[in-house]
């Protein structure tokens, strides 16, 4: 509360319910505030993640594209999304395949989604220096402006690759229990 009395509006949460239980009221009163989905989004949570997120920053494929187009057309307002990209080819880490970027950001388009830029995750314990050069090619690329990348422990680096979306939470909020 003590950031939205003075004026941030920007706010991101890993989780839809627990979303909905910390910020329906919230939003009810202040309306200007924007809610970002920056974890994982399963396809049987996109109906309730619509209801409360502006902003969807990790669409990673085709099925949960389907979903949100279906999903969207019953609101009056589309989320702004953000394709995430698995920078570093890891197999534990969602994400489009940087090679297939292409291909899904049409399939996105034909859906009718409000693609707005791109995120990544770049592999821990590694420069991330490499990954967000890599994605700022990706977004000229595509003439995309927004970037989501950096968090905590990286975003100085990623403010230098054109970060414009930033997600730190551990140096404001502390660790999650």
């Amino acid at each position: 509360m003590p950031l939205i009395e003075n004026d941030h509006i920007n706010f991101g949460e890993n989780k839809v319910q627990e979303a909905i239980e910390k910020w329906s009221e919230i939003k009810k009163n202040k309306k200007n505030i924007k809610l970002h989905m920056v974890g994982k989004l399963q396809t049987n949570k996109v109906k309730s993640a619509l209801e409360i997120f502006d902003y969807i920053h990790s669409l990673d494929n085709i099925k949960l594209a389907t979903k949100i187009s279906d999903e969207q057309k019953k609101f009056i307002i589309k989320p702004k999304i953000f394709i995430q990209i698995n920078i570093g080819n890891e197999a534990q880490k969602s994400g489009v395949n940087k090679s297939n970027i292409l291909d899904f950001y049409n399939a996105c388009k034909n859906l009718n989604l409000d693609i707005i830029g791109t995120m990544c995750l770049p592999p821990i314990k590694q420069d991330p220096n490499f990954f967000f050069s890599d994605m700022k090619k990706i977004n000229t690329d595509l003439n995309l402006k927004e970037i989501s990348m950096g968090m905590s422990e990286d975003y100085m680096e990623a403010i230098k690759h054109s970060s414009t979306y930033l997600r730190i939470g551990s140096k404001i909020f502390g660790q999650r229990s």
